[in-house]
């Protein structure tokens, strides 16, 4: 069964509506309603405020990293562990093929389910994933193999065991490192964009949204209790944040938004999935014109250019 959030309510009807119709097999009707259809979704999705789209890039159907990998990727064959303390469910590490070019992929997944959640962290990375993702990232640069990251994070996981384990210092460790690569890089932001969680494999030549995922130092409702001790005013925060994929375009700090379908990538997985796999070969081969050392000072001149300040 879909989900519906409050205001995708209307559309729920009509598509309850066109299923009714279909049962009846009045083409007719069906072709009516699905005309309502595409005017409810236009109307419903251009409008849309930023709370809005923290709730679609959080919305339990939205593909998670695992969903696009097996949707673009074929030949695929998983990266475990960090070689240092344990494999991270977390993040998730693939090596296959994305259309004729070879790719290592990087992503950070949620999971579904009690059971996966759990065994995904809930998609909050201890440090053994951020350096589980470097080595990944190693080794794609030994071989000359693009790297692809994914990120969907609420935040790395500040549990007492990853600060044993030195969070800060892996992910500031990834920071280093994938600003220094030797290969091509495009990270995507496909939902939930949270603090150094997302920045640890969000370093790269390229960086872009999807039209409705969220990228902040911190999530709402943590910025709502700092500011105003009440982390129900989170729409208010979402709001005064700018952490949409539109904002962000708009203030320099990200490269590209991507045009997932209008209704949303959890109505339309395939389509979403075709978009970042569009997006990625095309970003692939506008950095293969650039020489090595070309791409790496347009990554350096890029990260260092970021922000603005006044005295």
């Amino acid at each position: 069964m879909a989900t519906y959030l409050d205001f995708e309510q209307k559309i729920k009807n009509i598509q309850e509506d066109i299923i009714s119709a279909e049962i009846r097999h009045d083409s007719h009707a069906v072709e009516i309603l699905q005309k309502s259809l595409d005017k409810e979704v236009s109307k419903t999705y251009k409008n849309l405020s930023p709370f809005q789209k923290l709730q679609l890039a959080r919305h339990q159907d939205r593909p998670y990293a695992l969903d696009y990998i097996n949707l673009i990727m074929r030949d695929k064959y998983e990266i475990h562990g960090d070689r240092h303390f344990r494999d991270d469910a977390a993040v998730i590490c693939y090596l296959g093929y994305i259309g004729d070019e070879k790719v290592m992929v990087i992503g950070e997944q949620k999971g579904r389910g009690t059971k996966n959640k759990l065994k995904r962290n809930f998609g909050m990375p201890n440090p053994e994933g951020y350096r589980k993702a470097l080595r990944a990232a190693k080794m794609a640069e030994k071989f000359n193999i693009p790297v692809l990251m994914l990120i969907d994070t609420p935040g790395a996981y500040p549990g007492l065991g990853a600060e044993e384990r030195n969070q800060s210092e892996a992910i500031a460790r990834n920071l280093l490192e994938l600003s220094e690569l030797d290969t091509q890089t495009v990270s995507i932001v496909i939902g939930e964009g949270g603090s150094g969680g997302a920045l640890a494999i969000g370093v790269a030549d390229k960086l872009a949204m999807m039209r409705y995922s969220v990228f902040s130092v911190i999530s709402p409702e943590g910025c709502s209790a700092i500011l105003w001790n009440d982390p129900a005013k989170a729409e208010a925060a979402t709001n005064a944040m700018k952490i949409t994929s539109e904002d962000l375009k708009e203030l320099h700090l990200i490269d590209d938004v991507i045009d997932e379908p209008l209704i949303g990538a959890h109505r339309d997985k395939e389509g979403s999935a075709t978009a970042i796999a569009n997006y990625f070969l095309d970003s692939l081969k506008e950095l293969r014109e650039l020489s090595s050392q070309e791409r790496l000072d347009a990554r350096y001149e890029k990260l260092t250019n970021k922000g603005a300040y006044s005295e």
